[in-house]
């Protein structure tokens, strides 16, 4: 056939219908449902996990910072909280114990070194 002057081949045109077993096609497409429940569930999971999570840190901080207002509130009155003591106590205490690691360090480097 000639239509508009173009050669026309008879037949259809475009994709021809793949001929698939219907029930197979019904079955892929109800696996692919229940996988996608599957994967919908674990999403849901892991962000209320994340969630959870999210809020003991929260409340964690909280906790925090309700002790250091408490300190302040105490330092304020002029009294010094046990634990700032024992905060500072223990800053001095491991000044000196990492003084007397490296003094220690020192003198062995030394010894090492004299002996031949």
């Amino acid at each position: 056939q000639v239509v508009g002057g173009k050669v026309k081949k008879p037949g259809k045109r475009g994709r021809k219908p793949a001929k698939i077993d219907l029930k197979a096609k019904l079955e892929r497409s109800r696996q692919s449902a229940r996988e996608c429940r599957a994967r919908k569930k674990l999403r849901y999971q892991y962000l209320e996990e994340l969630v959870s999570s999210r809020e003991r840190a929260i409340c964690a901080l909280r906790e925090e910072l309700e002790m250091y207002k408490q300190w302040c509130m105490a330092m304020d009155q002029g009294k010094i909280p046990s634990e700032i003591k024992a905060l500072l106590t223990g800053e001095e205490q491991g000044k000196a114990q990492q003084s007397s690691t490296k003094l220690a360090k020192a003198v062995k480097t030394e010894a090492n070194s004299s002996n031949p």
